[in-house]
């Protein structure tokens, strides 16, 4: 019996992108599509819930966070750091650093759009869309190295332990 055949946009540049083994250049493509994705649902979840249901701005916020948040997580675990092998860390140890990562960039933001707006002589819009750019590529960095690494085989093992021996 012959095996099935793929589709022919699956062979595509573009879906290969998106798939596991595309390495980095996948990787950054499925975070910046997981990105645009949760920051489409805080929109709308944040505008229907205080503009269509009447909710109180800071509620509808509250709660159009904390769903983005989820779908990021869920996200970035399943679809932007998809891999064959096992994570080196488990779901709990995960979400921890995770949430962690979440504060300190919001701290982060917070604090440079309350202290640089003077500083610089910038409007404080203009200051958050300066920091957005090296804390995306600090969560990727950290995300793809810490939280959602897969568990090293035990020749990469091999390797790290004979580099610290040097």
């Amino acid at each position: 019996m012959r095996a099935p055949t793929l589709h022919p946009w699956l062979h595509t540049t573009r879906v290969r992108l998106l798939l596991a083994k595309a390495g980095l250049v996948g990787q950054g493509l499925r975070f910046a599509v997981a990105g645009a994705t949760v920051s489409l649902v805080y929109i709308a979840t944040t505008t229907v819930l205080s503009v269509v249901v009447g909710m109180p701005f800071q509620a509808a916020l509250l709660i159009g966070y904390g769903l983005a948040l989820s779908i990021h997580f869920t996200l970035q675990r399943l679809f932007v750091w998809a891999h064959q092998e096992r994570f080196a860390l488990p779901l709990h140890r995960q979400l921890g650093w995770y949430l962690l990562a979440a504060a300190a960039q919001y701290g982060a933001t917070a604090l440079c759009t309350l202290l640089l707006p003077s500083v610089l002589g910038l409007s404080s819009e203009t200051v958050y869309l300066l920091v957005v750019l090296p804390l995306t590529l600090t969560n990727f960095l950290l995300f793809r190295y810490v939280i959602f690494h897969p568990r090293a085989s035990p020749a990469d093992a091999g390797l790290l332990c004979a580099a610290c021996e040097e």
